[in-house]
């Protein structure tokens, strides 16, 4: 499956999205020996799935991966994310807007104050039509220190050179 998203850096956390549904994620990408490693172990509300995430075709198309994913049983979960791994804990808050989800990703633990806001798009031409929500400071979808893989492990301090390029403010 292709995925088209945007990521972008909260300026604010919309009280609407505190309000609405919401579910705890709990990532393990393995191995952790890669600096970006793309095979991901989550744990996704009530849900568990195995998921790996590649560059679509050259890796040019701004957003677009390949996303691979099979569903898991708790048991299945529990057993692979004692492989050695990296983490990553978030609260994630789907909240609607102008007809799409946003997903407003609250860190927690060692990433405590980073706030990502994703949206996926059915087809490029509404993802090139959208306009970023006034909730949000900066687009970073493609900022490598802000993936997935590549923040796994890391603390807050260990990305915030990367973040006050953007002018981003540690939100609480």
């Amino acid at each position: 499956m292709i995925e088209i998203e945007k990521t972008y850096l909260a300026k604010s956390i919309p009280p609407e999205a505190l309000k609405g549904r919401s579910k705890e994620i709990i990532d393990f990408y393995i191995p952790p020996s890669r600096a970006h490693p793309d095979l991901r172990i989550r744990k996704n509300g009530d849900e568990y799935e195995i998921t790996r995430k590649i560059p679509a075709g050259d890796g040019t198309d701004k957003g677009k991966q390949v996303e691979m994913t099979i569903p898991l049983s708790k048991e299945e979960f529990e057993s692979l994310s004692q492989a050695p791994g990296k983490k990553i804990h978030k609260i994630r808050y789907l909240m609607d807007y102008k007809g799409l989800t946003a997903e407003v990703d609250v860190f927690q633990g060692d990433l405590q104050g980073l706030v990502l806001v994703d949206f996926e798009f059915e087809n490029p031409e509404v993802s090139d039509a959208f306009e970023m929500p006034d909730f949000c400071l900066a687009e970073v979808t493609q900022e490598q220190f802000i993936a997935g893989g590549m923040l796994c492990g890391k603390r807050y301090e260990d990305i915030r050179a990367e973040l006050e390029k953007f002018k981003y403010e540690k939100l609480t």
